[in-house]
């Protein structure tokens, strides 16, 4: 008969295996019985690459980027879990969210912080019919990479800055270079209204709306679709690079399915306000890494060995 103790260090471990297993697959699920939707991502490493040469894409630490837009869907069935005073519409079902304005995409964020009962990444209020942002004080702030006072120290879920955008987009996962576009290439991709063929992406006005997400052309390097093309994506960074204004325009990166490939770049990215929205303006999410596998099998070794030696002292 096994003992009440090794049962329990024996399912501990399996637990673990399992979580692990869990974790590789990537998909983080939100919402609430009947309204539930997940967000895939991908892991970004190679930390501590260098910066491209327009001095953008370096990022000192580990990260999962959203392996596509959030749609409309997930608008739909947060709103249906409980998230209030975020608006989106301008297309349906799984096409992108749009028509959505920065601090509602940073609403959307901190629900599926809350939600999750983590710790919201902005520090946001909403009256009169409109959001405001307040920073956070130095100690609050995130500060890998760098003091960031529009994102919480302890955020899970975030909007990607800048330079996690850009790495995610632009950086060969293989290390040491960057493509100039998000296709994991250095010639501008097929311009299609949609799919998941190599060295493709949706612009060039080929088609009058956006693809759902799930085929907005093909992957960068490290596994993203939809970076560029499809929609803009708003990027938690303001324009000037210094977050030290909650007013002050943000960065916009990837061009949208009007645009010509310019738009589609690592060289080019523009301004938005805050409040500004449109049909082909939309964003993704960003997240700290999940546990490893091999963090989390040593963790079940460790408890292992610690019944082992307790036995013994029996």
């Amino acid at each position: 008969m096994k003992s009440p103790a090794r049962s329990s260090v024996v399912a501990a471990i399996f637990a673990a295996v399992t979580l692990s297993i869990q974790s590789s697959a990537q998909a983080d699920t939100f919402g609430t019985s009947g309204n539930e939707f997940t967000i895939d991502f991908v892991d970004i490493g190679n930390t501590g690459n260098t910066a491209d040469t327009t001095t953008y894409g370096a990022v000192p630490y580990e990260y999962r980027v959203g392996t596509y837009e959030i749609t409309q869907n997930a608008i739909t069935k947060a709103t249906a879990s409980g998230m209030a005073n975020v608006v989106a519409g301008a297309w349906t079902g799984n096409q992108p969210a749009a028509d959505i304005d920065w601090y509602e995409a940073a609403a959307f964020v901190n629900f599926l912080n809350t939600s999750s009962g983590k710790t919201v990444a902005y520090d946001l209020t909403f009256s009169n019919g409109s959001w405001s942002m307040a920073l956070w004080s130095s100690e609050q702030a995130w500060t890998a990479g760098g003091t960031n006072l529009y994102r919480n120290k302890d955020a899970f879920y975030f909007l990607p800055s800048e330079n996690e955008w850009y790495k995610a987009a632009y950086y060969n996962a293989a290390g040491a270079n960057y493509f100039l576009y998000p296709t994991g290439s250095n010639t501008a991709p097929t311009a299609v209204a949609s799919g998941t063929n190599a060295d493709t992406a949706v612009y060039q006005f080929v088609s009058f709306s956006p693809a759902v997400v799930r085929t907005a052309g093909s992957l960068s390097s490290y596994g993203t679709m939809g970076q560029g093309g499809n929609v803009w994506e708003m990027n938690e960074t303001a324009f000037d690079g210094t977050n030290n204004s909650p007013s002050e325009s943000r960065a916009l990166r990837g061009g949208s399915y009007p645009n010509d490939a310019t738009r589609l770049a690592s060289s080019y990215h523009q301004a938005t306000e805050p409040f500004d929205s449109a049909a082909s303006l939309g964003f993704r999410v960003a997240s700290v890494p999940e546990p490893s596998t091999y963090a989390l099998l040593l963790m079940a070794g460790a408890g292992w060995l610690l019944w082992k030696r307790r036995k013994a002292s029996l």
